[in-house]
């Protein structure tokens, strides 16, 4: 089995080494200078046509800009007849869901997204979605259930693990203690994400997967936890319209929406369960790695 990753950043290098022990050829693809993974092959995302034609499995995790998704306005046509093709994962966000009030949303609620970079999202989802087989630019099937290769559709929640937590933020001295009564946020660590991509592609199916813990918590809790396991005090709290007078536009738009995502369906159709099914472990799990690490 071959798996392309477009875009090997944080997620990206978690998804190749799970993939390699899984005993996946990885190939990966890289806008720039990368570090290099033991296994990998790195390859410039201009020069993928040949990776295509290898691939069985493809994950896409770049974000789409103002022109949509980078991976599809080059490759759509490689894509669509690339031979050997049985599954490709995009990797989109919760985002897509919108402000719900603080309500649950899931797998089958409409997106509703507030912002333009979550509008984007879901245009390059459906983009996706309308992917289909073709043989020497003649399309062959428009429906999906008569294409042969599966597209999951991964939204993942807020990213977090080692190098990208609370911990890293309490220890430059940069963590803020936001205080927004019933606000509260879905995560998903690192390594959930590798186990959940790779649990679909095995899967090989279309649908719409939510990747996020079991525990939507409030931003205040987990900077207390957070600073709790380091043992030092956390950061004064600060009431949310005081903190927003500075606050970028970006981490504005993510205090806009409430809401609360439900990954059981996920879990259910890919037959998992998450390593870290609440900050509380994967917060654990970090600052143990960090001490093997030393």
């Amino acid at each position: 089995m071959n798996l392309l990753i477009f875009g090997f950043g944080y997620s990206g290098r978690a998804i190749a080494r799970a993939a390699l022990a899984a005993g996946y050829s990885v190939t990966a693809t890289t806008r720039g200078a990368a570090a290099p993974e033991p296994g990998v092959t790195l390859i410039p995302f201009n020069h993928a046509h040949t990776a295509i034609e290898a691939a069985t499995h493809i994950v896409a995790t770049a974000a789409p800009d103002e022109h949509g998704d980078p991976v599809l306005a080059r490759y759509h046509a490689a894509l669509e007849t690339a031979p050997h093709l049985r599954a490709i994962g995009y990797l989109s966000t919760t985002g897509v869901y919108g402000d719900a009030g603080g309500a649950w949303v899931d797998e089958t609620t409409k997106p509703h997204p507030g912002a333009e970079r979550t509008r984007r999202r879901v245009a390059a989802e459906q983009a996706w979605q309308h992917l289909t087989r073709s043989d020497s630019g003649k399309v062959l099937a428009a429906a999906a259930a008569e294409r042969d290769f599966a597209i999951a559709i991964i939204r993942l929640a807020g990213i977090y693990g080692p190098g990208r937590s609370m911990f890293d933020d309490l220890r430059a001295g940069q963590g803020r203690h936001v205080v927004k009564p019933g606000h509260l946020f879905g995560r998903i660590h690192r390594d959930d994400i590798a186990q959940g991509v790779l649990a679909a592609m095995r899967l090989e199916g279309d649908g719409i997967f939510n990747f996020t813990d079991d525990e939507p918590a409030a931003s205040a809790d987990v900077v207390c936890e957070a600073a709790r396991l380091l043992g030092v005090e956390p950061p004064p709290p600060v009431p949310f319209a005081e903190a927003a007078k500075t606050m970028p536009s970006m981490a504005l738009s993510f205090w806009a929406d409430n809401r609360k995502v439900s990954a059981a369906r996920t879990k259910r159709v890919l037959g998992i369960e998450w390593r870290y099914p609440t900050y509380r472990e994967g917060l654990r799990a970090i600052l143990a790695e960090e001490a093997v690490q030393g």
